[in-house]
């Protein structure tokens, strides 16, 4: 691989291009699906290909393809030059990199079984037996189990000297019962819901996840759901389990500190920002318990890996610290921007065929301390609510809404009846300053998002959230139109 992105950077440079990298990459995937005791979906994809980026005239071009051989190289690479003096001429400034110094490395997924040597048979028997507890009652009527693995081969060059190889190894799975009666459907997820839990790891994570042990309360409460009473609306102390938390993180504090969307550079899928750069070191984002960490070395995070797709090593930061606004995700271009000296080493790109952007690195809130028993015991009047099920948040990431698959009312100190159809609102520093306990790290899980999209072209990212549960003073749960009516004095 050497000699072919040798001869990319060479042909950029005699080009005139100032800067170029290479990204040459090998992705494997194989996805399983069961529904219903049959086998709904089984593919095995493989694709490769190559992705160059230039800087030219002080602008970027970006070309890429499928065909990897010397002649697809040259000819790529001249139309990358092409595309960034063409740019130049309507651009508004030069583009500036943050220095970065060259990396020679091998980097790879720590893992203990590779999840593309494991028997295609024994996968689809795990998954048919989860399906078969799911199914096993007549209020069943969608019963779905699966697993997906993925493979990232790369390797990255630069004309600065980096020369970078990384094997990156993600697997998971899921499970969910869908209940129908009583007029009404409930669904029940396991692990997570979208397609389920998804960590940086090998085979070994599947029977760690215990899905058979778990199917059966899962089915259980699917159908339990159907006679359960309606969230009650109104201002409760919230109680969030993990299942729940880790979206939320996701919503209202990753997407945020994507500092390209708080210099208004992006704005598709998820909007820009409200914490804008004159927040920095001076925004109350939430209470002084509050302490949101980004780390791209996070052993298992779905972003973890050795480099970012600009060649920068992964580290460790805040971004709310003690609840003040303490940092973004960055990349080297946007970093020299407010005035800062180096990449967080946020950059990246989905696939050989896209142009790397500012994603959502690890992010995780730090426990605290006790267990979700002991905060359920200091509650007198709320609600706990676990597993998304909806989310919606405005184009500046303030106005929030989620919705969960399941809810327990918390009376005194004890959990009492079990909800349905349960949602709350906030705006997000309230939200955040509200936050007045967070269990101990015994309670503390990573959880992965496994299909965040960003840009136009839409682009896919992995990315992990850990946390452990924790609880929010007066909150608006139960919103439907009896609260909102009667809110607006209608009623």
């Amino acid at each position: 691989m050497k000699e072919l992105t040798d001869i990319a950077l060479n042909t950029a440079q005699m080009n005139g291009a100032q800067y170029a990298d290479i990204r040459i990459i090998i992705d494997h995937r194989e996805n399983i699906t069961v529904r219903n005791n049959r086998t709904v979906g089984l593919n095995k994809i493989e694709t490769r290909g190559f992705g160059v980026r230039v800087i030219c005239e002080g602008s970027w071009g970006f070309a890429s393809s499928s065909v990897l051989n010397q002649e697809s190289i040259v000819e790529v690479t001249k139309r990358a030059v092409e595309i960034a003096k063409a740019s130049a001429s309507v651009k508004l400034q030069d583009v500036e990199l943050a220095p970065q110094t060259s990396q020679v490395d091998f980097w790879q997924t720590p893992v203990i079984i590779d999840p593309f040597q494991v028997a295609l048979s024994e996968k689809l028997d795990h998954c048919y037996e989860v399906n078969g507890i799911l199914s096993a009652h007549p209020q069943i009527k969608v019963a779905t189990s699966s697993m997906d693995f993925w493979m990232e081969h790369q390797w990255f060059a630069s004309t600065e000297g980096s020369f970078i190889e990384q094997r990156l190894i993600k697997s998971g799975g899921g499970c969910s019962a869908r209940a129908v009666g009583n007029h009404d459907v409930q669904i029940r997820s396991y692990p997570l819901n979208f397609r389920g839990q998804f960590l940086s790891a090998g085979y070994e994570m599947i029977p760690a996840l215990k899905f058979v042990e778990n199917a059966e309360r899962v089915r259980d409460e699917a159908v339990a759901l159907l006679s359960a009473d309606e969230c009650p609306s109104g201002k409760k102390d919230l109680i969030l389990s993990g299942s729940q938390l880790y979206l939320q993180i996701h919503e209202s504090v990753g997407h945020p500190s994507e500092l390209d969307r708080v210099l208004g550079f992006e704005a598709n899928y998820a909007g820009r920002s409200f914490a804008t750069v004159d927040k920095l070191d001076n925004f109350k984002y939430g209470s002084e318990l509050v302490n949101l960490v980004a780390d791209n070395t996070l052993p298992q995070g779905l972003s973890t890996a050795g480099y970012d797709d600009d060649g920068v090593p992964a580290q460790r930061w805040y971004i709310v610290k003690q609840g003040i606004l303490s940092g973004y995700m960055t990349n080297r271009e946007v970093a020299p921007l407010i005035g800062q000296t180096s990449s967080r080493g946020s950059n990246r790109a989905d696939g050989f065929n896209n142009i790397p952007i500012v994603r959502i690195s690890n992010l995780s809130l730090l426990p605290g301390k006790g267990s979700l028993k002991d905060i359920i015991a200091d509650t007198e009047d709320g609600i706990l609510m676990d597993m998304n099920k909806s989310w919606s948040i405005d184009q500046m990431r303030l106005n929030f809404q989620f919705g969960v698959e399941l809810a327990w009312e918390i009376k005194k100190g004890k959990k009492t009846r079990l909800l349905k159809n349960a949602n709350y609102q906030g705006t997000t520093p309230e939200f955040w300053g509200n936050c007045d306990w967070i269990a101990g790290p015994e309670e503390w899980v990573l959880w992965g998002v496994n299909n965040c999209g960003k840009g136009q072209p839409g682009q896919r990212a992995e990315m992990s959230h850990g946390c452990s549960p924790a609880r929010f003073k007066k909150v608006t749960v139960g919103v439907g139109n009896d609260f909102l009516m009667s809110s607006t004095g209608v009623v």
